[in-house]
């Protein structure tokens, strides 16, 4: 399986009917199987670790009704959402007129989760968040790195930890000769023309798509994928998630099982030594059908940041794990996400065909804080429209905290908190409209709404490095417990953030395995 097709279908870890049986004893149990989950059962598997995983998601390998796995963009199902009965698109209008539509209830791929003051778009599935994203496998500039994380000796992280993440992901870039002539990026030479008549430097990103794929389907010679739309609601053929990358190597250890549509619920010391961790298995309208408790020597949380804080927040303040400290919760931040689109002129349309896969930006971090990809609107008609989702140095961060009414877990976010982020895209749009002459759409957010400023796609923190761990993901005051994903890292990383959490989760394990096993 390690060598399957990145440009055929998806293929996952084997998966038990059943899942993990409940009173089973596993040496080490991980909770979810995004980028840091795939990167801890991998690299312990390898080691000679059997390791459970267990992911809240569906398994998403077998096609649906229209033969594909996945949903399309412009057609959402009930496979696009997570036990939803209405879409909630992030862009929730087009020419002025609301998109959403009612859909059936059901474990969907993409959790659009409401707090107070945000959305949080997160991925549901085995694979996490690299089912949904739009694949921009961006390492931060060297000189950011001291901001992002400041404990983490960046020698090591450049030299060692990003390489084997790049590789292990499969991240390439755009044939530059291929964009400058492809019908479906018209949309980005539009962006790069406009950035660079006001000065801004234009970067091609890298991506874990398969490029050669791309050029096929814009050939017609293999199924489309980014060039029909495919990105939120997953993609059929070209991207390379983690279901075509860690995943497969994953099974071929033969050492992890993976059980989908389980959520863990419980994780508690045992009485002999390692943790009870309880957990729910659900059916595909959210129902739970069984509960069972396993116990595991250790356990490694990687249910993404704001499932792993959830989590941890509600087992310290119920008493499950009352030793960890009061860092817990803290220093979540959104990476500075704000979206926005602008009205072009006439005479620069931007396509009817558009990639969905975003392969450029501007990059205004050091003046003005900002750096913006210029992102696809794949509607299939001409919009005259330049759309992007910038990520900023917003400093306001949030904290998780348990509330006992509710018994739920709230993030005291505040919509406000998102005026830096505005501001310091402004600082690239602004003026770029005054050198076109062109103004900002108002129509793709609800009604004369500008920025898209009550969402993130890229939740960091509430279990940071160094604060609430140690500084290799160890738990304050319960040995064999580990934070390996996002939640690791402080509210922002200058740049998408998927790289940089599977860097640092590839260097935490090979610390953790070298000494904790």
């Amino acid at each position: 399986m390690a060598g399957a097709a990145l440009g055929g279908r998806a293929v996952a870890a084997p998966v038990a009917s059943t899942g993990l049986p409940s009173g089973a004893h596993v040496s080490a149990l991980v909770i979810g199987t995004g980028y840091g989950g795939s990167v801890a059962a991998l690299r312990l598997a390898q080691a000679g670790v059997d390791v459970a995983m267990v992911e809240m998601g569906m398994a998403w390998d077998t096609p649906g009704a229209d033969g594909r796995i996945f949903a399309n963009t412009t057609a959402p199902d009930q496979r696009s959402f997570w036990l939803r009965t209405r879409t909630k698109q992030p862009l929730s209008n087009f020419l002025g007129f609301p998109i959403d539509k009612d859909i059936p209830r059901y474990t969907g791929i993409l959790d659009a989760e409401d707090f107070a003051g945000i959305t949080v778009y997160q991925g549901r599935g085995v694979g996490g968040g690299s089912l949904v994203n739009g694949g921009m496998a961006v390492t931060p500039k060297r000189e950011n790195f001291g901001a992002i994380l400041p404990s983490v000796n960046p020698d090591e992280m450049y030299d060692v930890y990003y390489p084997r993440a790049n590789e292990g992901l499969g991240v390439g870039t755009v044939r530059p000769a291929w964009f400058d002539s492809a019908d479906c990026y018209q949309y980005a030479r539009v962006g790069r023309k406009q950035a660079q008549r006001s000065g801004f430097p234009f970067v091609f990103v890298p991506d874990v798509y398969d490029w050669d794929y791309m050029e096929k389907e814009a050939t017609g010679a293999v199924p489309k994928s980014a060039l029909a739309g495919e990105i939120l609601y997953g993609n059929n053929y070209g991207k390379k998630s983690l279901q075509k990358t860690y995943l497969p190597r994953i099974a071929a250890t033969g050492r992890v099982s993976v059980s989908p549509l389980h959520r863990v619920t419980s994780v508690a010391p045992a009485p002999g030594g390692g943790y009870t961790v309880s957990m729910e298995q659900l059916t595909t309208d959210g129902t739970v059908t069984t509960t069972k408790t396993v116990t595991a020597d250790k356990v490694f949380f990687a249910a993404g940041s704001v499932g792993t804080s959830k989590l941890l927040v509600k087992l310290k303040a119920t008493g499950a794990l009352p030793n960890l400290n009061g860092e817990v919760g803290k220093n979540w931040g959104d990476n500075g996400n704000v979206m926005c689109g602008r009205a072009n002129q006439i005479w620069d349309p931007t396509g009817s065909l558009q990639a969905s896969i975003p392969c450029g930006g501007i990059d205004n971090w050091a003046a003005g804080g900002a750096f913006a990809e210029v992102a696809p609107l794949p509607t299939g008609i001409e919009t005259w429209a330049s759309f992007y989702l910038s990520i900023t140095k917003n400093p306001n961060r949030a904290q998780f905290t348990w509330n006992p009414a509710t018994q739920r877990v709230d993030l005291n976010w505040q919509t406000a908190w998102k005026q830096p982020s505005i501001d310091m895209a402004k600082s690239i749009f602004d003026r770029i409209n005054a050198k076109e002459g062109t103004i900002y759409r108002t129509d793709l957010f609800g009604v004369y709404k500008i920025w898209g400023d009550h969402l993130t796609y890229h939740p960091l923190g509430g279990a940071v490095l160094g604060r609430a761990t140690d500084n290799y993901g160890r738990l304050a005051g319960h040995p064999g417990l580990y934070v390996i994903d996002g939640a690791l890292i402080p509210g922002n990383t200058s740049v998408n953030p998927f790289v940089t959490i599977t860097a640092l989760a590839e260097r935490n394990i090979e610390k953790i395995v070298a000494t904790d096993f």
